[in-house]
């Protein structure tokens, strides 16, 4: 949600789409592991305003390694834009009580084996709390995960963050009718409900939602029972330490692990927000994360800063 990251060029994953319960069709792509009983299925949740491209070579790494794997454009992002933008009404809260939800239930009626996980980056860790079907999910693995309340950004980045996008980005998609992201090489180009709920998001959540809505979306999120780990970067500017809490405070029947990583715990000088699904780190960090979606188990141990029981 800073810099816009490279996308990976798209390649062998079978072209899918994903009806959503209001009509809404989602694109996305499933990569299978060529193997008649696969170690589990995943579903990658992007960042805001990133294409689902930008995983797909994690997503073939994991295929490669034995799960069956879900990419897929949130509604308004990439293979899941509508022709006019413009007008078209979606929200951020959309990608999790619609689309995100539709995934699910679309990887568990196409799943081969268990157990069902999610990778969520950014935003996409904070989602699956909002869909109705998330006590479906067997385990999560988070990076950087946070909903972008101004107030967790770095300190020193603080000021400059919520100018671009709490001043500047509200502006010109009031101006525009949808954030631009793309021409101003912010991101990809948002839907006007989506860029405002993120500009105009306070500490809590939950309030932007309707008044009679809020408990209902509080009670969602407690429902996810399946064990999270939560991995924040150091020098992320957004997925901050207390960015990450706020974000595992919300799911309170889950068994919640966080980890700290730092660049130089992988020989770099930095990582940022969207380093780590590079496929630079795929030696490294990818291959770490297999001991979690395989086994359950935290692959970095001496990182831990946080346990909490569901």
């Amino acid at each position: 949600m800073s810099e816009q990251p490279r996308p990976s060029p798209s390649s062998t994953g079978q072209v899918i789409s994903i009806p959503c319960r209001d009509g809404v069709v989602l694109g996305g792509h499933l990569w299978q592991a060529e193997t008649k009983w696969p170690a589990g299925s995943v579903i990658i949740n992007p960042a805001t305003g990133v294409l689902a491209r930008y995983y797909h070579r994690y997503a073939q790494f994991l295929a490669g390694h034995g799960f069956d794997v879900l990419t897929y454009d949130y509604r308004g992002i990439g293979q899941s834009r509508p022709q006019q933008l413009r007008g078209s009404g979606y929200r951020w809260r959309d990608w999790g009580e619609r689309d995100f939800d539709a995934a699910l239930q679309w990887m568990t009626s196409h799943r081969r084996s268990d157990p069902l996980m999610v990778v969520g980056h950014s935003v996409g860790g904070f989602l699956p709390g909002l869909a109705e079907h998330a006590p479906m999910i067997d385990r999560i693995l988070t990076v950087g995960a946070q909903y972008a309340w101004w107030g967790d950004y770095m300190p020193r980045r603080r000021a400059a963050l919520f100018f671009k996008w709490h001043v500047a980005m509200p502006a010109i998609t009031a101006f525009c009718g949808y954030f631009p992201g793309r021409r101003l090489g912010w991101l990809e180009d948002l839907p006007k409900g989506v860029a405002n709920e993120w500009s105009f998001r306070g500490r809590r959540f939950e309030r932007s939602h309707p008044k009679g809505e809020q408990t209902d979306a509080l009670r969602r999120m407690a429902a996810v029972i399946a064990p999270v780990l939560a991995v924040a970067v150091s020098d992320d500017e957004l997925g901050t330490l207390p960015a990450i809490r706020r974000t595992l405070n919300y799911y309170t029947g889950a068994r919640r692990l966080s980890v700290l990583l730092r660049p130089a715990d992988f020989g770099r000088g930095t990582i940022g927000h969207f380093g780590l699904f590079h496929d630079s780190y795929k030696d490294s960090f990818w291959t770490d994360t297999l001991s979690w979606l395989g086994e359950g188990r935290n692959p970095w141990p001496s990182a831990l800063i946080g346990a909490e029981a569901g």
